[in-house]
């Protein structure tokens, strides 16, 4: 398979490491020369990793073709360039409906929607995708998680958990700062924290029980965990958080 990128960005980059790191692959990539930055470097790491003159260079010379670009400039982009119709798109576009990607790469018979996370680079994590489909499920099945759903609603509503990234850091950069803030030292509050939190999110896969009953579990009557959860709930946090959800919902799904 030849692979090109139209838009050579952070989540790109992220799914060329991941790739081009695993043992024995010999997938040719084709990167836009759109961030130049990225792709030489990109490229001087990975000896089967090319630049292209243009985007329509990447086109021309790639089968499966993943868009990367950011949706405020996508139509801009997209719009010149000649796809062809046995190309294979993957739209990593969340805010952009397969309708709205499929009216932009014309005469394509082959559209998915994929949404992976970061750590795809070190082949962690899922990536959901839509509509389900075998060769694109088995190439970020070798990449983490390929999680296939049957309707783009579904496709939508996961794709709101991807919002959480940066509260989930200022979390912890907020149990790290008041560790620091109370004489522990900077690195060991870090390790510390990165290890709990690692260990904390082994339980979902060991234990079969709901995120509900695990809160409860954890919350020991009477206990420290209990007091920050009864304390955060009566403050409104997590409802604020449910608000934002929605929010996100309505921005990537257009509505009003």
């Amino acid at each position: 398979m030849k692979l090109g990128f139209i838009g050579t960005g952070a989540l790109s980059s992220a799914i060329v490491a991941g790739l081009k790191t695993l043992p024995g692959d010999t997938t040719s990539v084709i990167l836009s020369p759109r961030n130049e930055a990225i792709a030489a470097g990109l490229a001087a790491r990975f000896a089967d990793v090319t630049v292209a003159a243009d985007n329509q260079a990447v086109l021309d010379a790639s089968d499966m073709v993943m868009l990367g670009v950011r949706p405020q400039i996508a139509r801009d982009v997209l719009s010149g360039l000649r796809f062809r119709p046995d190309h294979h798109v993957v739209s990593l576009i969340a805010t952009f409906s397969c309708a709205e990607i499929a009216a932009m790469v014309g005469p394509v018979k082959r559209l998915t929607k994929a949404l992976p996370m970061p750590m795809i680079a070190i082949r962690k994590g899922p990536t959901i995708l839509f509509p389900p489909d075998p060769e694109v499920a088995a190439f970020f099945g070798r990449l983490g998680n390929a999680i296939e759903v049957t309707s783009e609603s579904e496709f939508d509503a996961l794709s709101v958990a991807t919002a959480t990234y940066a509260s989930y850091f200022k979390y912890l950069e907020t149990i790290h700062g008041w560790l620091k803030d109370h004489g522990v030292d900077e690195a060991k509050g870090r390790d510390y924290v990165s290890s709990l939190f690692a260990a904390l999110g082994q339980a979902p896969e060991t234990t079969p029980e709901s995120f509900a009953h695990l809160a409860a579990d954890y919350a020991t009557r009477g206990g420290i965990n209990e007091q920050v959860l009864r304390e955060l709930t009566e403050h409104g946090t997590f409802e604020r958080l449910t608000e934002s959800l929605g929010g996100i919902h309505r921005r990537i799904t257009g509505a009003s």
